[in-house]
């Protein structure tokens, strides 16, 4: 019983940092399948996310309906950057990444002039604990879990059951084929990067509360994000949890007993062997 009590939290702090690491990384693979562009300004779309709590708060907002707002925000600064930058950049893979780290550079910058190079920090809506078999846990965490969990299970359902998801899917398979039938690709395409967005901008909304919020943050849940996607198999919406569960739950568990450089150390070998074992797995069939 000792050893479940103790356990116990650190697999549901485990597990809340899967689910915000799945949605940054279902935002990517949603961007990357649809348009295949690499957008490695996607942690800062996540660190917006999490800054206009940040404002909205500030301003007198209610917690829940700034988390609202934020994906709105930043699904509108996706659709800024779609139409700007990624649209003009679609046919030159390699011209788009190299845009999209300048913006991650323009945006964290920006976040300094804004923000300043310091962290702030934003109240839990709620203090208070729920008790179940022993284990106190914060209840907000528990909030985030469920909220995380039925916004994947909703964006999946969304691809695979409706009509929007059957125009991504053709749009996906066979874009020109697509455009005969009367899809938009177009605008599919755009709908995709909006969607990316505030997906990565709902997941810095939510752990606001829970770390530190400042310019840079971003880069530590997009590394992870795109290892997560690697080790899931690639553009796989499923695939995206098993990849997360992986590089996600790794990192959290064992960022309890060792250095952060060693941590991640050992999640980068766990990524490539989860890589390679996926590879040879592939090749066998």
């Amino acid at each position: 019983m000792g050893a479940f009590l103790t356990w116990a939290p650190l697999l549901l702090d485990a597990l809340s940092f899967v689910l915000v690491l799945a949605l940054v990384a279902l935002g990517l693979v949603v961007i990357f399948g649809l348009m295949g562009v690499i957008n490695l300004a996607h942690g800062e779309l996540f660190m917006l996310g999490a800054y206009t709590v940040v404002l909205a708060v500030g301003w007198g907002v209610p917690f829940w309906l700034a988390v609202v707002l934020a994906p709105i925000a930043v699904g509108a600064v996706g659709w800024l950057v779609e139409v700007l930058l990624i649209r003009r950049l679609a046919a030159r893979p390699l011209d788009t990444i190299l845009a999209t780290w300048g913006l991650a550079i323009v945006l964290q910058q920006a976040a300094v002039l804004a923000f300043g190079p310091g962290s702030r920090s934003v109240a839990r809506p709620t203090d208070a604990t729920v008790t179940f078999a022993g284990i106190s846990y914060p209840a907000y965490r528990l909030e985030l879990m469920a909220i995380a969990a039925l916004v994947l299970v909703a964006t999946m359902a969304l691809f695979a059951r409706t009509r929007v998801g059957l125009r991504a899917r053709a749009a996906i398979a066979d874009p020109d084929m697509a455009a005969a039938l009367g899809v938009n690709v177009r605008r599919v395409r755009a709908q995709s990067f909006v969607l990316g967005a505030a997906l990565a901008g709902l997941a810095g909304a939510l752990v606001a509360p829970i770390i530190s919020v400042d310019p840079h943050m971003g880069f530590g849940f997009l590394v992870p994000a795109f290892l997560s996607i690697l080790a899931g198999g690639g553009v796989s919406l499923g695939g995206v949890l098993g990849g997360a569960a992986i590089i996600g739950g790794a990192d959290s568990l064992l960022g309890h007993w060792m250095s952060p450089v060693v941590s991640q150390i050992v999640v980068f070998l766990i990524a490539i062997v989860a890589i390679r074992l996926r590879a040879a797995r592939a090749a066998g069939s």
